[in-house]
């Protein structure tokens, strides 16, 4: 039987098939089994890359919300700008939000996961932990929480409303939370935005 030394694939698909299984059927439908199904593996390559279904599970969810963190960074550090900068907030609502049912489902079983056990709710911690050091890399870190949690309700409410509100009420939103405060210069947070060379390292 192939092992992970001669198919080093193996382990990708399989995290892989356990993402497609859980946007299908959610957490509670997962199963070894399944996985290795849909993985086109044989079922003892489940237990020979994984402890047991926590390990996958873990692992499955740590990728995916690696993928968000890097949209996060992409579009944050491209701004060069704050009023760049803004733009790219309401550019990540809005793309969060448009339609991808995917990232929308496997969020919300994370978020599930996260509220009733303690290993996921620090997964999500370091989810949000990068997602506001890309944030600051504009904003001061009181701004870049409340963004961060702005991004994270409008996507939501975007994603789940039938009519789902339009570009200038994100923008709006954005542009009171980062309003300059009295003596700052014109279009600036305070304290200033890190430098832009900060933003990669």
């Amino acid at each position: 039987m192939a092992t992970g030394r001669t198919d080093p694939e193996r382990r990708d698909r399989i995290i892989d098939a356990a993402l497609d299984l859980i946007v299908d059927e959610g957490v509670a439908g997962v199963s070894h089994r399944k996985v290795a199904a849909r993985a086109g593996v044989p079922l003892g390559s489940m237990t020979y890359h994984f402890s047991g279904m926590d390990e996958l599970l873990h692992e499955a969810f740590t990728r995916f919300s690696g993928t968000i963190v890097a949209v996060f960074e992409e579009r944050l550090g491209a701004a060069n700008t704050p009023d760049e900068a803004r733009e790219a907030v309401a550019d990540l609502v809005h793309h969060l939000s448009g339609g991808n049912q995917r990232e929308l489902i496997l969020t919300h079983e994370l978020y599930t996961l996260a509220a009733r056990r303690p290993a996921y709710r620090e997964l999500t911690r370091t989810w949000m932990g990068r997602s506001r050091r890309a944030l600051e890399w504009h904003f001061d870190p009181a701004t870049a929480r409340q963004l961060d949690a702005l991004i994270e309700g409008l996507s939501i409410h975007r994603a789940l409303e039938t009519e789902p509100h339009g570009r200038a009420l994100t923008v709006e939103a954005i542009a009171r939370i980062t309003a300059s405060t009295p003596g700052a210069p014109d279009g600036q947070t305070t304290p200033p935005p890190s430098p832009a060379g900060a933003r990669r390292k």
